[in-house]
Formats: structure tokens, C-alpha cells, sequence
């Protein structure tokens, strides 16, 4: 962990305080809706670390939290936060990061470091995906793609407003909440959807 990385990791307190002093009636959003999303995320592959390639059909039956993550960002904490969480209810869920330097560059590491950060520095043991886009544009991730458009999901079109925000999908395959980055992994919001 760089002198930044550890400042930053003890800072993340106080930074999700102040986040969350300032947020949106956007923070979080909840699906009002019960059908089945016009296309299946389970349709989707995605490209883990380590380049191999797996369909999210694998995950059917479990609920999906999908967080984008980078390395050197005042949340970068929430990877602990989340391994924590991937512990407590592995049995009926997977987290998956993307990794992405979206945000003023804040992952701007190659895969293989970022791979060797999570796991030394977070003990992190969910699956880590190749570093990739999640904001809308011509290089966006398709797994990205599929969360922040309504005609693809159902409803929701809001991509993330910053580093490790958090979409949970259900064990249907049906993209139930939107968590933005203020809003902890271990928050009751957020395990409460997970145990609903």
C-alpha cells in the first residue's frame, strides 16, 4: 500500500461522512417493478483478472452485487467492508469488482496489480474483473452497459456517480437496487436487500 493509499484508508471515515452529508435522494433507488428484465444479464460474459472468460448464468439462483472499484479512491476502504460482507453471506451471494480508472484516474494500475493490491492489502477473495469502462460511452463494460440502460434492465438508468457504487441483482437475475459509494457495503439497506 502506497503512502496515499494508506492515507486515503484512514481517512475513509471521515470521507464517508462527509459523503453522505451531501447525498442525493439518488443515493439509493429500488426497483418497483416484479417482471423479468427485457434482456437477461445471464446472457452476459464477463473477463475475470486473469483473462478467462464465464457467462453470469453461473451466478443463477444467488444475488449479484456488482461494485466498480479503484485502488487509490477515498472508498477504496469498502474493499475490506465488502469481503466482510462476501463472508457473512456467501451462501446465497457473489460480489464481482470492476476495476476502473473512470474517475480522475483513480485505477491506474494493470490488472495484475490490482489483483496483488485487493488480496494483500484487503484479503479479497470475490471475483476481480478485468479493468475495464462502467461510464456510459463507445468502451463502456457490457455488463455496465446492461445496468444503466432501462431498455436493457427494466428500469434503472443511472450509472455510477463515482468509484464503488453498488448494483444488486437478484436471484432471478432482475436488477433490484442501486447503492451509490456513501452508502456502505454493511449498511442495514444493504443487507437487508441481501437477506430479503
Amino acid at each position: 500500500m502506497t503512502i496515499q493509499q494508506s492515507i486515503l484508508k484512514f481517512l475513509y471515515p471521515i470521507i464517508m461522512l462527509l459523503d453522505n452529508l451531501s447525498t442525493s435522494k439518488d443515493a439509493l433507488l429500488v426497483s418497483t417493478s416484479y417482471s423479468l428484465s427485457p434482456i437477461s444479464i445471464y446472457k452476459l460474459e464477463v473477463q475475470a483478472n486473469n483473462n478467462a472468460l464465464f457467462s453470469l448464468e453461473r451466478y443463477k439462483g444467488k444475488k449479484i452485487l456488482l461494485v466498480n472499484t479503484a485502488s487509490n479512491c477515498g472508498f477504496t476502504a469498502q474493499y475490506e467492508e465488502l469481503e466482510k460482507l462476501y463472508h457473512r453471506y456467501q451462501y446465497k451471494l457473489i460480489i464481482i469488482a470492476f476495476p476502473s480508472n473512470d474517475f480522475k484516474g483513480q485505477e491506474p494500475n494493470e490488472d495484475a496489480t490490482i489483483n496483488q493490491f485487493c488480496k494483500i492489502n484487503y484479503g479479497v477473495s470475490f471475483p476481480i474483473m478485468k479493468k475495464s469502462s462502467v461510464v456510459k460511452g463507445e468502451n463502456q463494460n457490457e455488463v455496465y452497459q446492461w445496468l444503466t440502460d432501462s431498455a436493457k434492465n427494466g428500469w434503472c438508468s443511472k450509472q455510477p456517480s463515482w468509484n464503488f457504487c453498488k448494483y444488486l441483482i437478484d436471484e432471478e437475475g432482475r436488477l433490484t437496487h442501486y447503492f451509490k459509494q456513501s452508502i456502505s457495503p454493511l449498511d442495514r439497506r444493504v443487507t437487508a436487500a441481501i437477506e430479503k
